[in-house]
């Protein structure tokens, strides 16, 4: 019996030491950003048959060995670093970052961009995500497949010509017919080589509920001359609350062949006609004419100057005064984020036990929200620790006194014989 009790305390030290490595280790990442801790699992081994008759089985345990060492996924703190390349993740998910030996998944976010405009990890993994953008809408297009994401400093972005333009515009209900415009808006567009131009709508009221449009641009835009370059006019009909009822389509202002900067020509959409339930573009209302939130889709050319991350990844960069989505960070979750494999270098890889990633954007299928110019910390709890660290302690100290009054139990065995 003696030399089996030795066994088992041979066992809980070895189990106890591994215990106290795992919370060593938790201590000396406690300021790794994004690092996770590890709980250690013990789990009993078989155990002996010692005897029969009994009721119940009779039997001596052999000792204890460790189950599992698993990571603790729970929320570290997020830090706000005033760094515009850091993300934090706030809820589940990890970054998925590309290395010569392929991909693995990360919570650091503390990205920087490399020299070749690429955004990276610090030791140098490039950050993968969605970077087809939409000339069209500006919007990223998430349903192919993954990419690094460079952002070129220095590089001139080049120019969108304007194709569409909208602003809230309310036309004063009690203006007088006067046969001359009675109020005009004016809005700043954009040609295929970044240059600005000035459209100006003038609106004349004919009679109740009844306007004009007349929308020009100077000469000298189109041919050097003096003088106003007609784009488009038409008819505005108000019923009796104000609201828009002819043209009952958007308005296309047909823009000249050429402009004077050699300028391949652009029509441009005036968005009058906004979706149910939306604000109407132009109201007849009895308040003064004015305008308000002009928007077009324009831009000049322009380098990046500065980079922001929004809620759901996306990468909004400003080229010469308008910010425009550039990609949008990925993120991918697990099955089982406890079975992934630690890398060393804040990184994880996948396992057969944590399954296939899903990958995707922010906010959806599970994965949780990003959070820019911020970095998570890492969830190691001190005082959890150290408590944790006492009881191992005390476990160490408990299994060598089996031992040692193991081996008194045998000298006094072997002394039975003097």
């Amino acid at each position: 019996m003696a030399v089996g009790s030795f066994s088992a305390g041979l066992s809980g030290l070895n189990a106890n030491g591994t215990y106290l490595s795992v919370i060593g280790n938790n201590l000396a990442n406690i300021n790794t950003i994004a690092y996770k801790s590890s709980t250690v699992s013990f789990a009993d081994l078989v155990s002996q048959n010692v005897g029969s008759g009994s009721l119940n089985p009779m039997q001596v345990g052999l000792g204890v060995v460790t189950g599992s060492i698993s990571p603790v996924f729970s929320q570290g703190a997020i830090e706000n670093t005033r760094e515009a390349t850091n993300v934090a993740i706030q809820g589940d998910g990890f970054f998925v970052v590309r290395g010569e030996d392929g991909n693995a998944y990360t919570r650091a976010g503390n990205f920087s961009f490399n020299d070749d405009g690429e955004l990276v990890t610090t030791d140098g993994w490039r950050v993968q995500g969605y970077t087809n953008v939409d000339p069209a809408t500006g919007i990223v297009n998430t349903t192919g497949g993954l990419g690094d994401i460079v952002v070129p400093q220095g590089v001139l972005r080049q120019p969108v010509s304007t194709t569409t333009i909208r602003a809230q515009i309310n036309l004063d209900a009690g203006a007088e017919v006067t046969g001359a415009a009675n109020y005009t808006a004016s809005l700043q567009v954009y040609d295929a080589l970044g240059s600005p131009h000035v459209v100006s709508i003038d609106f004349q009221k004919t009679g109740p509920g009844a306007w004009t449009y007349t929308a020009t641009v100077p000469q000298a835009d189109v041919n050097g001359a003096a003088g106003l370059f007609q784009l488009g006019t038409g008819a505005l009909t108000f019923d009796g609350t104000g609201k828009l009822t002819a043209p009952a389509a958007d308005v296309v202002l047909n823009g000249p062949a050429a402009w004077v900067n050699g300028a391949a020509g652009n029509n441009i959409v005036w968005d009058i006609t906004p979706p149910p339930a939306a604000e109407p573009a132009i109201t007849n209302y009895a308040k003064a004419s004015q305008m308000a939130a002009p928007n077009q889709n324009g831009a000049p050319a322009g380098e990046a100057s500065s980079v922001s991350v929004t809620g759901d990844g996306t990468i909004m960069v400003k080229f010469g005064g308008k910010e425009v989505a550039v990609g949008q960070v990925a993120l991918a979750n697990f099955n089982n984020p406890k079975g992934l494999a630690k890398l060393g270098a804040n990184r994880y890889g996948e396992t057969q036990a944590s399954g296939l990633p899903n990958i995707g954007t922010a906010g959806t299928g599970g994965r949780g929200t990003m959070i820019g110019s911020a970095i998570e910390q890492s969830n190691v709890d001190i005082a959890q620790e150290f408590t944790q660290m006492i009881l191992a302690q005390r476990g160490y100290q408990a299994n060598s006194r089996t031992i040692t009054t193991s081996d008194e139990v045998l000298q006094e065995t072997l002394q039975l014989k003097r």
